[in-house]
């Protein structure tokens, strides 16, 4: 992920999948995947209570041929607890929004605010699974705050039944000819976003 020649060619199976787009959106696009399966099982086992270490020589990508992420996990048991391990997400994460801004022209704050949305989602998730989304709602805020640095904190709100995830990035994929926009995206006026989210969630 850090290998500037490993990613401009990841940038470049995103553009044959999602078509011509600039830099910057193919690498805000690409980031708002990688980022999402790259937290996914290290955030279910800081929830679970059997942390693993989230650093980027830890984890194992599984990637299809057309550049699209399958899942990614680490198998190396973390101690020291939440300190430790948010301290190990920050520097992954530093290291890979670095790399990826420098290959794509993206910004780096708004590849940070992918990652906290990537957070979010990822613990929302989990905290379903488990039964426990308020557990995951308050781990979220406290990865964040030792996380730290560039990171925003997650955000939550209420969609009739639904506990969902306020989002701080947009991930520009409606930027591709591909691509539509999200319903839960930032930039389209709240009373349109939560119609949509309603519509999706039921």
């Amino acid at each position: 992920m850090l290998d500037h020649g490993w990613l401009a060619g990841q940038l470049e199976l995103a553009r044959r999948y999602y078509g011509q787009a600039p830099g910057r959106v193919l690498g805000t696009v690409w980031w708002y995947s990688a980022s999402s399966v790259l937290v996914g099982q290290p955030l279910h086992g800081l929830l679970a209570g059997s942390p693993v270490d989230p650093s980027l020589d830890a984890v194992i990508l599984r990637i299809l041929p057309d550049g699209r992420f399958l899942d990614a996990w680490s198998n190396r048991p973390l101690d020291g607890g939440l300190p430790e391990f948010g301290r190990r997400l920050h520097d992954a994460l530093e290291a890979a929004v670095r790399a990826v801004a420098a290959v794509s022209g993206a910004r780096q704050p708004a590849l940070w605010a992918v990652a906290t949305d990537s957070i979010a989602s990822r613990l929302l998730q989990a905290g379903q699974a488990d039964g426990d989304v308020q557990r995951a709602v308050q781990l979220a805020a406290e990865l964040a705050e030792a996380v730290g640095g560039e990171l925003p904190t997650p955000r939550f709100a209420r969609v009739g039944p639904h506990l969902v995830v306020r989002r701080a990035s947009c991930c520009l994929i409606d930027r591709t000819p591909r691509g539509t926009t999200c319903a839960a995206c930032p930039g389209q006026h709240p009373e349109e976003r939560e119609r949509r989210i309603r519509e999706l969630l039921g």
